[in-house]
């Protein structure tokens, strides 16, 4: 895939009700320039899609598996896929988000389910639902502990990621402390259809709500999605009680060694699907 591609690539994930933007798959290309694919037909237009991104050598994600709606059954998905695993051959962990749909292809390349994952989604959140939050927007002085904290959490340094995430919705990253120092943060994207709040990464369900009620107060009049992890009672009750619903369920999976886990417990929602 070459920038010329990311039209084609933005079609595509209109055609399937996707959220990205022209600044995602730039960043996809600026992470990955020699690592993200498109499936071309005899006349050269793109058909499909595949992104991958590197953590470190900890681990590799893969993302954006998109194909042409008229093309599907045929067998470009999985090429695709087979295409990205052989990029990545020499990475020990490789790892996705798939739907139950999509699962079944991914055992049959020797993934492993993780963990589950809950797309919820709200048309409009209310101010009024929220109340008050001792979050605090993050400044540039936070970002060093910010990110220690979020390599432990997450499995492996993102820090490009993030970068590029915060300068495009700054107002959707905040930050809240206590004595021992940053105990939550959060970020967020606006998307072509609605803003995405994550990741959503707090030492407890206190910390994870107050930082994502900040987010959720500058999020306009517009829907809102959140990629939670449901392994916390009070946080998905929280999120229910503000009108927040289940759009899709997701699945966690990995291939290899899996070496680098992170600590899920302490992620409340994921950055997205197509970055982990």
């Amino acid at each position: 895939m070459v920038e010329g591609d990311i039209p084609a690539g933005l079609s595509l994930c209109r055609t399937a009700g996707w959220n990205q933007t022209k600044e995602d798959w730039e960043l996809f290309l600026h992470l990955s320039p020699e690592a993200c694919c498109v499936a071309v037909d005899d006349d050269g237009e793109v058909r499909g899609t595949v992104t991958t991104v590197r953590y470190d050598d900890h681990f590799s994600w893969v993302g954006m598996v998109l194909v042409d709606p008229a093309l599907r059954r045929q067998g470009i998905g999985i090429q695709l896929l087979r295409e990205s695993l052989q990029i990545l051959s020499e990475e020990e962990t490789v790892k996705l988000d798939a739907t139950p749909a999509g699962r079944h292809i991914y055992v049959q390349l020797d993934f492993v389910d993780e963990y589950a994952l809950s797309r919820m989604e709200i048309n409009r959140i209310s101010g009024e639902e929220l109340g008050t939050s001792g979050a605090r927007p993050v400044r540039t002085e936070d970002i060093p502990r910010l990110l220690e904290f979020d390599r432990k959490v997450f499995g492996a340094d993102r820090a490009a990621v993030i970068d590029s995430i915060r300068s495009r919705a700054s107002k959707l990253a905040f930050v809240t402390e206590d004595s021992k120092g940053i105990s939550g943060y959060c970020f967020g994207r606006y998307g072509h259809s609605f803003t995405h709040i994550g990741p959503v990464i707090a030492s407890s369900f206190a910390s994870a709500r107050s930082v994502c009620s900040a987010a959720l107060m500058n999020s306009g009049d517009r829907p809102v999605v959140i990629d939670a992890l449901p392994r916390n009672p009070e946080w998905m009750s929280w999120l229910t009680s503000l009108g927040f619903t289940e759009q899709r369920p997701l699945i966690r999976m990995y291939r290899g060694t899996n070496e680098w886990p992170g600590i899920p417990d302490k992620q409340f929602a994921i950055l997205g699907p197509e970055f982990g």
